[in-house]
């Protein structure tokens, strides 16, 4: 540690003095590092911080900005100050110096004074006397920093209440006599500390409770005080004032004496009272000293209470409002004032409870009975809290209390309800709910529990309208309760107060059981059957083994419902699975508890139908995936109802239950789901009754019930209906009978409204609807022996064409609902063996069509909801039309098709709804084709008709509109072969069956002696291959679906064909068994497809298309290859691949049955493909399929067709500006790939390019200049010529390959040397020069094959900048080397010849190449020798960038080589580090660093010293990537540091840990990074142990600056143990590294010599350098500009300060300057 001795040669005071003046920095890191390190040495001398302190602080604020810091940095220096150190002279003087600086000004509470505040509290903490003194010299007279002496005396009672309260009297001596002359605004000062001063009191009498704090002096100076704030300051208007006062008040009640305590009552407690008016934090205020006041008036040891309670009724008055307050506003903190508020009002009640508890049970019940709601609310809390304590002091207060409670039940205020509903719980829980009021509470719960949502939007409806306008606290009245309350929340309540009277309370259970069963029934009650039920099941449970005694109990009450109108009830409320509170799993555990109340056999059939009806229902997350949860679940609740009528088979019991029936309609709203779940249970229940009168009456009163403008009340009254008309069918339709003649009535009443606005069309639409709906079912659920009659005079009148005229989408539901329920009567009638045609049929179409509410020109594809919805469903019922008899005309069906197949086109969403009804169109379609032929051929022409019009749909861009169109053709030819070939009815008709005619299957040899009816399609009239060609695509779909099914399409086509009759002059022959193979390996593929959805796409794609090969004709692949060209402009690029792919396979397969005529026609087929196809791998694999066609069949035609549209576009077309480029261009490349007519093709564009000479450059200045070409055919064919040069060299035909391998070193060479001038001149901004080149360039690449060196160049090929287009070069030469490794050395050759050239860019172009194929020069030999020769001599060359790529070429000869060289290529580094040219240099120490990874020792050590001194100097390059890779060469050389040059080298390593250790906290990250790989590879040479752990530390390895502090400061440490010699050698460097040009560089090193010194013994260094480090210190605290380097600097000075506690400046006087 530094001796003593160097404390004289520093100015410690100086040092301190300028950390103290940068408390004023305008930086604050600079401010808290000044504050940082003066508390630093205050630890050490306060003295001295002090005094500087106070030399700074003399003139005040306007002479130093900051004087908080200054006040904040001497109040901990006076809490630092030891007992023994304390001057009470100085202590005068600071505690003078905040005083006057309080004093200055008239504000209050700024930061200075709150810092000056805490100086004077320091200071009373060692001198309290003095402090106080000082205090009380500004005490008398006026002034106006009184208030904030005072708040200071306040700030030191809490502080030390010990030291403060025996001084309480000087104090109050010196306080009271200035307390008149007080102001308003300073009042609320001098009461807190009035309260600061008491709570001192309390504490001390607690601390020591032995020792009297309060003599007589003091006793009077606080009834003084008392007096005062009570009759003055307490009746301020100012409301700051009075709160303070108040609380001071409540704090002095205590310590006063009773009798004034007792005399200030009167004017203290409404004082405190009044508060109350204002905001909840003054009300928490002013109700924390109310209870305080309560302790000490009434529950006093010392005497009787001070008040009887009626002076505290007005008290209790105004605390009950105050309890509401917890409901409003809350705050962001674990506990809201309203809630602090609640709970002191509660103490302050119980207070006054434990002396008067019965006049406060008086009072409470009085304030229940009032209108008040507040009043009521905080009287119902009160009791709520005060009954479990106040227990047996109100025993006999029951009857009292529960007639108070049963008067609210009534109450309309949530606030009030929820009170009532938590208190009722505690009476309870008191055995305060006995015989009928318990039962009128339990029904209150009740009645909260079933509140609803519709409730809460009321609610908050109310909340809207009413506004949020202030109104003043002393007025909120039920607004403050509700202010949080909802409805809901008042529903939670309830709910968990049942269910607590439930289960935890037993003797709730005589009250509850059997009176819960009557609440089921109400309909105000229906929100809380969950509840109930849950309850009700619970009682059962523990009621399991007195089932007698349930019944019993039930029958013993007349007011219990019976058990026909709880089995109704519970029944219907089952609809809503959904249900909150898992309602129907709720009712259906009821209904298995209360099997003992109904008819015996049916408990058994409950045991074993009700689990599974809840198993169904338990898993609500699961049950929303099924669409038709809900109607499956109306299906199982009406089945539960009529097997349970069946189980139990009485029929007095039926009609008692259809009696509750009746009486339960009211119960249900008519829009509530629940009505048409009862509607349907009504027409179950008259199902099994056999009284007619009784079944008409019912149903009459069933209708009168319906409301049938409800769309769910109405479909519940026709199933209902229906259910009846299955047994009274007459009764059913004598009934309709009568709706339909007042449908009559109504329709004169419709031709009156002419005149008249009467009549409502709404109304209209119902009546008509709800008749519909109910003929209908009637139909569906009649007996098919009786209802044909019906139907025909339903049709035949044309009844039904009065519903036409309905307008409503609900209603134009209905009405197509019941035509299709009408046809499927009688589809069901013909089942049953009673079949009939049914009348008007296509009228009966045309109705449902017009229903569908769209005309013929409207888009379908925009459709809402309704509309959507209302399509589908009349789309199934036209299906159900045309499945009838009469068979479909040609107009109808044209007429249904146009109206019908847009629908293909509509969106997926929403999905629930589109995708039945596409189902839907399908299923019309293909009703269609069966019932509208008379035979085989009129059907295959009905399914051409409809798949034609189908195809615009498979052929779609939109996915789902393909799927949609491939099912339906595949359901069609389901069909279609179901009913053409098997002769079966695709409809599913058993029987005799009119869809189709028998066809005697062994007729095929006279065919044509049949009738016409009985003729089967021929195989021509499919038209095969235009269908193959359509559905094929589809095979390579994207879409797996859609491939499966065009896969099964084409299978269906084949399977259908290969079934017809074949002419007689068929050339089949063997060929048949041929197609059977291929039918059967396509039935594979299928297969396969249905079985493994995983398996390869492609592979199934080629085998359907190797067996449609085997299957087609030669007509039918004509036709296919002629029609080829939409499928190859498919929307979808697989499938226009898979087209391309069948073409080819086609032609390759059978293209030798084609004439020059199909050849020609197929080619122009292609060609006109090509051309309307724009993305380029199709054109591609298009052109591909020409060349098959070329090569399968003639050469000749393909290529005179393709030449004559190539001549007829150059002449015709812009082919420059071809979307997709020009087709023919393409052409000749593909041409060119290929390996059969590359050869052939390649002549002819040889011949042309010979004609036209290339492009030439300028040897000597650089530019080019085209050959002259006359004409303007010239100048086309020289395009084409071009052209056709590109091709060739992509396609990499066998000819032009091999003229390229002859000669490829030079051509390559050349290519490369004119890239180098290329740039050059594209620098000068002649950048055609460069584009050509490129072009030629990458043709070339194509040529040869080398894909990789073209992506380089078509990566980088025209980038100008230096560096991008010498490393092209490079990665063109390494491509090179790899792919042609044969060719590298003759390349070589070339390029160290082209190193001697004049043009400087192409001497750099060989020597970026040279560099890059000296890496692989392994088997060179004596040509390697003369590489390295001549890039040694080039690294002299006037350019910069041969000079470092020649040296890059040295560094990367190969390993196993550069052993004999790597002497040579050190030498070259070494000079080059000298470069005058910081690009070499950077090249130079990258270099080094490759190199130094394998040179042997021998050839470094020569020049290692070299080395390492001109590494050093790199160091301090301005480039951070020369700085990063000189300090990463500096740690390889460590590895060559052992041996004879150890010790020098070692010098040279510890001459550079200065600057590593100040650079591991550089402004570059990769600097940073260097310096720590570096700083861990010389520290084995170091020999110390101690550094490992430091390189493990997080300080080290992170980049904050106190991390890097942090290591410093370790760092430090080990030197200071391990070096101490080096410490020297490291001063020196460090210091010279304060004037570097990076500020963080002068801030690490000032940090870094700072911790050295801090940690030395050494007399030397510290003589030497301390003094000088400081003076450089100071020197920048004052002038430097960076703020980091000033608070390093501030750090810096504190820790030299602190560093040694012999330093003579710590114990030295200091000279104070008065």
């Amino acid at each position: 540690m530094a001796s003593s001795s160097s404390g004289s040669s520093i100015a410690a005071p100086e040092a301190v003095q300028v950390l103290v003046s940068l408390l004023a920095d305008e930086s604050p890191n600079v401010r808290e590092a000044s504050i940082a390190s003066l508390k630093d040495v205050a630890s050490l001398s306060p003295v001295l911080v002090l005094d500087c302190c106070s030399a700074v602080s003399r003139g005040g604020r306007r002479r130093f900005g900051n004087m908080a810091g200054v006040f904040q940095v001497m109040s901990y220096g006076v809490g630092a100050l030891d007992n023994k150190d304390v001057d009470p002279p100085f202590m005068i003087k600071l505690a003078k110096i905040a005083t006057a600086e309080i004093i200055s000004s008239k504000e209050l509470n700024t930061d200075w004074q709150r810092a000056a505040s805490g100086l004077l509290v320091s200071i009373g903490l060692h001198l309290p006397d003095l402090m106080m003194d000082e205090i009380f010299l500004h005490l008398p007279g006026p002034n106006s920093a009184l208030p904030a002496m005072v708040q200071i005396l306040a700030d030191f009672a809490l502080a030390d209440a010990l030291q403060f309260t025996p001084r309480l009297k000087h104090v109050l001596s010196r306080v009271l006599p200035i307390l008149g002359n007080v102001r308003d605004a300073h009042r609320p000062i001098f009461a807190n500390a009035f309260k600061c001063w008491c709570q001192a009191v309390w504490q001390y009498s607690l601390d020591n409770p032995s020792y009297p704090s309060l003599d007589s002096d003091i006793m009077s100076f606080l009834n003084s005080v008392f007096e005062l704030l009570l009759r003055v300051w307490a009746a301020s208007r100012d409301l700051k004032v009075r709160t303070s006062s108040i609380e001071a008040l409540g704090q002095m009640v205590g310590l006063i004496p009773r009798t004034q305590l007792k005399a200030a009552l009167p004017r203290l407690v409404p004082t405190i009272l009044d508060l109350y008016k204002r905001d909840q934090d003054i009300s928490f205020l002013a109700t924390c000293s109310l209870h305080n006041l309560l302790n000490a008036s009434v529950l006093s040891d010392s005497g009787p209470p001070l008040l009887e309670f009626e002076e505290l009724s007005i008290v209790l008055s105004t605390l009950l409002p105050v309890v509401c307050i917890h409901n409003d506003n809350k705050e962001n903190s674990d506990f809201s004032v309203g809630l602090k508020t609640y709970n002191e009002v509660q103490r302050c009640f119980l207070t006054v409870g434990l002396v008067y508890p019965e006049d406060l049970f008086v009072f409470l019940l009085n304030k229940c009975k009032l209108k008040e709601e507040l009043l009521v609310f905080g009287a119902l809390c009160v009791l709520k809290h005060l009954l479990p304590r106040l227990s047996e002091a109100w025993h006999n207060k029951r009857p009292l209390l529960v007639e108070a409670v049963r008067s609210l039940l009534d109450e309309q205020n949530l606030g009030v309800r929820k009170a009532l509903s938590e208190l009722i719980v505690v009476m309870a829980s008191h055995c305060y709910l006995v015989g009928p009021s318990g039962e009128l509470f339990v029904e209150y719960l009740v009645r909260h529990c079933a509140l609803t949502d519709k409730d809460r939007h009321d609610f908050e409806r109310s909340k809207d309208i009413s506004g949020n306008t202030y109104v003043p606290f002393q007025y909120k009245r039920s607004e403050v309760i509700i202010g949080t309350l909802c409805p809901m929340e008042l529903r939670a309540i309830s709910e968990k107060s049942l269910l607590l009277l439930t289960i935890t309370i037993p003797e709730m259970e005589h009250i509850l059981w059997p009176f819960l069963l009557k609440m089921i029934i109400p309909q105000a009650y229906t929100g809380a059957v969950a509840m109930v039920c849950r309850c009700i099941s619970e009682l059962c449970r523990h009621r399991s083994s007195y089932s007698d005694t349930m019944v019993k109990d039930c029958k013993a009450r007349a007011d219990i419902p019976n058990p026909e109108e709880l089995f109704v009830r519970l029944v219907v409320l089952l609809h809503d699975p959904l249900a909150r509170e898992q309602l129907a799993s709720q009712i259906l555990t009821v209904l298995f508890y209360l099997a003992p109340l109904f008819p015996k056999n049916v408990g058994l059939f409950w045991q074993d139908e009700i689990p599974k009806l809840k198993a169904y229902v338990s898993d609500t997350e699961d049950l929303k995936q099924d669409p038709s949860y809900q109607e499956t679940w109306d299906d199982m609740i009406i089945n539960f109802f009529a097997e349970s009528l069946d189980v139990i088979h009485d029929d007095a019991w039926v009609i008692s239950l259809g009696n509750a029936v009746t009486k339960q309609y009211g119960l249900y709203t008519a829009d509530d789901e629940h009505s048409a779940l009862l509607h349907r249970c009504f027409g179950v229940l008259l199902q099994k009754v056999n009284d007619r009168a009784y079944v008409r009456d019912k149903i009459d009163w069933m209708y009168k019930q319906a409301d049938i403008t409800i769309p769910t009340n109405r479909l519940g009254l026709a199933k209902a209906m229906g259910l009846v008309a299955a047994y009274h069918l007459d009764t059913v339709l004598e009934k309709l009978k009568g709706i339909l003649d007042n449908v009559g009535q109504n329709i004169f009443r419709r031709f009156l409204s002419i005149f008249s606005d009467d009549f409502k069309t709404e109304e209209s639409d119902d009546v008509h609807a709800a008749l519909a709906l109910m003929y209908g079912y009637a139909a569906k659920y009649a007996p098919s022996t009786v209802i044909e009659a019906r139907i025909d005079a339903l049709v035949g009148t044309n009844m039904l064409s009065r519903l036409l005229h309905v307008r409503h989408p609900t209603a134009k539901q209905a009405v197509i609902t019941a035509i299709d329920l009408l046809g499927r009567a009688v589809i069901n009638a013909a089942e049953n063996g009673s079949s009939f045609p049914l009348k008007k049929r296509d009228q009966l179409l045309d109705y449902i069509l017009t229903l569908m509410g769209r005309d013929d020109d409207e888009n379908l594809s925009d459709s809402t909801l309704e509309l959507l919805d209302t399509q589908a469903r009349a789309l199934s019922a036209c299906t159900t039309l045309v499945s009838v008899e009469p068979k479909l005309t040609i107009e109808t069906r044209n007429h249904v098709l146009k109206a019908t197949l847009g629908f293909f086109a509509l969106p997926n969403d929403p999905a629930d709804i589109v995708d039945p009804l596409i189902d839907n169109l399908i299923t019309l379609l293909c009703a269609i084709l069966l019932t509208s032929g008379e035979d085989g051929r009129s059907r295959a022409e009905q399914l051409l008709h409809i798949l034609r019009q189908i195809d615009q749909y498979v052929s779609s861009a939109a996915d789902y509109q393909r799927r949609r169109g491939c099912l339906a053709v595949h359901e069609m030819l389901l069909k279609f072969r179901t009913v053409c070939i098997t002769g079966h009815c695709a409809l599913g008709c058993q029987g005799s069956c009119t869809h189709i005619k028998p066809i005697d299957r062994n007729l095929h040899g006279n065919f044509s002696n049949l009738p016409s009816a009985f003729v089967l399609p021929s195989r021509e009239a499919l038209s095969l291959g235009d269908r193959v060609i359509t559905y094929l695509p589809r095979c390579a779909d994207t879409n797996a679906e859609v491939r499966k099914v065009s896969a099964q399409i084409l299978d269906q086509l084949f399977s259908i064909s290969l079934s017809l009759q074949r002419p007689a002059t068929s050339t089949y022959g063997v060929d048949i068994e041929l197609s059977y193979s291929a039918l059967s390996s396509l039935e594979d593929v299928i297969a396969i497809l249905r079985s493994d959805a995983s398996i390869d796409p492609s592979e199934v794609f080629n085998r359907v298309i190797s067996s449609i090969c085997l299957l087609l004709t030669k007509n039918e692949l004509v036709a296919t290859l002629h029609g080829c060209t939409a499928a190859i402009c498919d929307k979808v690029k697989q499938s226009a691949e898979g087209a391309i792919q069948a073409v080819i396979e086609f032609v390759t397969t059978r293209g030798n049955e084609l004439s020059e005529t199909d050849v020609s026609r197929t080619t122009q087929a292609l060609l006109t493909a090509t051309g309307h196809v724009t993305e380029k791998h199709l054109r591609q694999e298009t052109l591909v399929a020409i060349s098959s066609l070329a090569e399968s069949t003639s050469l000749k035609v393909v290529f005179n067709e393709v030449l004559a549209t190539a001549g007829r576009d150059i002449v015709t077309k812009d082919i420059s500006r071809l979307r997709g480029g020009w087709p023919m261009q393409d052409a000749f490349y593909a041409f060119s790939q290929h390996t059969v007519l590359s050869s052939s093709f390649l002549e002819h564009v040889i011949c042309v390019l010979d004609q036209y000479p290339v492009l030439k450059a300028d040897s000597e200045k650089g530019d080019y200049s085209s050959p002259s070409v006359e004409g303007h055919i010239d100048d086309e064919v020289l395009h084409a010529a071009i052209v056709a040069l590109t091709a060739f060299f992509r396609g990499g035909g066998r000819i032009g390959k091999k003229a390229v391998q002859q000669n490829y070193a030079s051509v390559l060479a050349e290519l490369t040397l004119q890239l180098g001038s290329c740039h050059g001149l594209a620098k000068c901004g002649q950048h055609e020069p460069l584009r050509a080149l490129l072009t030629a360039f990458q043709v070339f690449c194509e040529c040869v094959g080398d894909l990789e060196m073209g992506k380089i160049l078509a990566r980088d090929g025209e980038q100008n900048e230096n560096e991008r287009w010498i490393n092209l070069i490079g990665d063109i030469a390494g491509c090179i080397s790899i792919k042609r490794p044969k060719e590298v050395q003759r390349i070589c050759v070339i390029f160290s010849k082209s190193l001697n050239r004049h043009q400087r860019y192409q001497r750099e172009a060989a020597a970026a190449a040279l560099s890059e194929f000296i890496r692989y020069s392994d088997s060179f030999g004596s040509l390697l020798e003369q590489m390295v020769e001549v890039l040694c001599r080039h690294v002299t060359d006037e350019s910069p960038t041969v000079r470092r790529l020649c040296l890059r070429g040295l560094v990367q000869i190969p390993s196993i080589q550069m052993l004999q060289y790597t002497s040579q290529v050190l030498g070259v580094i070494l000079a080059l580090l000298d470069d005058l040219d910081e690009s070499v240099q950077l090249t130079a120490v990258t270099c080094l660093l490759t190199m130094l990874e394998s040179s042997p020792k021998d050839a470094v050590d020569p020049i290692l010293l070299s080395l390492s001194v001109r590494l050093r100097n790199l160091q301090i390059s301005m480039n951070p990537k020369m700085r990063a890779n000189a300090f990463s060469a500096l740690g390889s050389l460590c590895n060559y540091g052992t041996g004879a040059q150890h010790e020098a080298f070692l010098e040279q390593v510890h001459a550079i840990i200065p600057r590593l250790v100040l650079h591991l906290h550089d402004n570059d990250v990769i600097v940073r990074q260097a310096c720590r790989s570096t700083l861990r590879r010389i520290s084995p040479l170091l020999d110390m142990e101690g550094l490992f752990p430091l390189f493990n530390m997080h300080c080290f390895n992170y980049d904050h600056r106190t991390d890097y502090e942090d290591f410093v400061r370790e760092l430090t440490k080990q030197f200071a143990q391990h070096l101490p010699s080096r410490v020297d050698s490291y001063m020196a460097s460090a210091i010279q590294a304060l004037d570097a040009p990076w500020p963080i560089i002068q801030a690490n090193a000032i940090y870094f010599s700072s911790c050295m010194l801090s940690l030395s013994d050494d007399q030397h260094i510290l003589t030497l350098y301390y003094p000088q480090v400081f003076g450089t210190l100071v020197g920048k605290l004052s002038k430097s500009t960076d703020a980091s380097v000033r608070a390093t600097c501030s750090l810096a000075l504190g820790l030299l300060l602190k560093s040694s506690k012999s330093i003579s400046w710590k114990a030295a006087p200091v000279d104070r300057v008065e």
